[in-house]
């Protein structure tokens, strides 16, 4: 069985991975939405793989490093290219198309130009107005160029990735959802009843938000947690996982996001969920101390069912959203208030996001979320996949 060679660029954006493809380097049968779409992505990162290690593909076996990118010109007026994420699932047979990627954003905007969808022009910073294609909305970046190319080395450092890089800003326009109330349930403080083997009394306080991703927000204290946990913590700590897992699904069916409990397993990438806690000293993963007088608050979040080793870009605006409105878990946790920017604590570090909040009509709206990341390719060249792939065999 022959393999077929795919032009393909390996790439980090902040602190994830992926494969970026341009629409008109795929193969035709995969230039459109389904099946064959999903089983060359899965093929390219080594999904659906039951050892849970993406030995034969270019995933890294976590949710940050499991994931495909097309971009393409824009014909939408005041953009520049579209960006369509997939998040593979790493063991289980599906793709789920239904957020962004955060990260990847960042590195969407430096593949615009190292794809010649945006041209590079003179030294300094160019903006790419990208429109992201799962969720319907407007992200800038503003990447540095030199020398007719992008920028990639310089001295920005983020918490979770190991060498530092050059500085890009994004700003996530209007992250909200489209039409919709960025507190779906019109509370910014919601009570949930859930099972008792979950929750002690049945009950559990939650802020639910749609800005950047549906984001489930929860107390640490309310699960037993402190809000320092390391990955190793949970993720090695099969019930929790599980428990995590269900009160999930139920904010999931509280934000109306599925319709039933099952459909949740075939939408894992949203919502999201995370805990959240006032500031204490504590260690990151890297062995750093983090005093409590350098973060506003301390979170945790899962992606695919794991804790993130840091935090998920779009999972940080929610958190900048609804740090911005008073009342919510996270504000609540950062000391209340009104405030336009927060930092909060991550497994690998720190990360500082800002936000504008309004109350418009009777309703919180946020206008804008603003973070800095950083992106480089590591590889660029062709993919090889079995060529039977194509043609629907399970090769």
């Amino acid at each position: 069985m022959s393999q077929i060679a795919i032009p393909a660029t390996y790439m980090r954006g902040g602190t994830s991975k992926g494969v970026f493809f341009r629409l008109e380097d795929l193969p035709e049968a995969a230039r459109i939405p389904g099946p064959v779409r999903n089983r060359l992505f899965q093929r390219v990162v080594g999904s659906p793989d039951p050892y849970g290690a993406q030995i034969d593909g270019m995933g890294g076996a976590t949710s940050s490093t499991s994931k495909c990118v097309i971009l393409s010109p824009s014909a939408r007026p005041g953009h520049d290219v579209e960006y369509l994420y997939g998040q593979v699932s790493i063991d289980s047979d599906f793709v789920d198309w239904s957020g962004n990627c955060g990260n990847l954003s960042t590195a969407a905007g430096a593949f615009a130009i190292h794809a010649g969808y945006v041209d590079a022009g003179s030294d300094g910073v160019r903006t790419v107005r990208i429109w992201q294609a799962n969720i319907g909305k407007t992200i800038i970046t503003h990447v540095p160029v030199n020398g007719g190319a992008v920028q990639e080395t310089g001295e920005f450092t983020l918490d979770g990735v190991t060498f530092p890089a050059a500085e890009i800003v994004l700003e996530f326009l209007d992250p909200a959802d489209e039409g919709g109330a960025m507190f779906p349930t019109g509370n910014v403080v919601d009570d949930l009843e859930v099972p008792d083997e979950l929750v002690a009394g049945g009950r559990i306080r939650a802020t639910l938000i749609d800005a950047g991703i549906p984001t489930i927000f929860v107390n640490a204290k309310d699960l037993g947690y402190t809000g320092t946990e390391l990955r190793e913590a949970i993720n090695g700590d099969a019930a929790a996982l599980a428990r995590f897992e269900a009160l999930r699904t139920i904010g999931a069916l509280k934000l109306g996001l599925i319709g039933t409990p099952e459909e949740a397993a075939k939408r894992q990438h949203t919502p999201k969920i995370a805990f959240v806690a006032p500031p204490i000293d504590h260690r990151t993963a890297s062995g750093r101390n983090v005093m409590a007088g350098e973060i506003d608050l301390l979170v945790r979040a899962l992606s695919m069912g794991k804790l993130h080793h840091a935090m998920m870009g779009t999972a940080s605006v929610a958190i900048a959203a609804a740090a911005a409105v008073p009342g919510t878990l996270v504000n609540l946790a950062a000391g209340g208030g009104e405030r336009k920017a927060v930092t909060f604590g991550h497994p690998s570090g720190t990360l500082r996001v800002g936000a504008e909040a309004a109350l418009v009509d009777g309703k919180w709206t946020v206008t804008k979320a603003i973070m800095s990341r950083s992106a480089r390719i590591l590889m660029d060249g062709h993919v090889r996949v079995p060529a039977a792939i194509l043609e629907g065999a399970q090769t």
